[in-house]
């Protein structure tokens, strides 16, 4: 397996695990930030996009869901998306 693949897959557990209501969102977000192999096999966009979602999603972890504008569920819905949409990428 490819250390991007494998990067990947950190990032998949990592988001798992916060839907499931364990692990951190800094985990989380330092993990896939450093990321390079990852990032550096996907298109540019790519990464504007995950660190657009991380971005947010550390911006969430910092108050309430009602005081922020950002909904945490949204963010790890989209970044599920976003893991999928990368394996596609990567696989093919």
């Amino acid at each position: 397996m490819s250390a991007a693949l494998q990067q990947l897959d950190a990032v998949a557990a990592r988001v798992a695990a916060l839907r499931a209501g364990r692990g951190s969102v800094t985990t989380l977000s330092d993990e896939a930030r450093a990321g390079t192999e990852l990032l550096g096999a996907l298109p540019p966009r790519y990464g504007e996009v995950l660190l657009g979602l991380l971005d947010r999603l550390e911006s969430s972890a910092l108050f309430s869901e009602e005081s922020c504008s950002f909904s945490q569920k949204d963010l790890l819905d989209n970044l599920q998306v976003w893991v999928d949409k990368a394996r596609g990428q990567l696989v093919s």
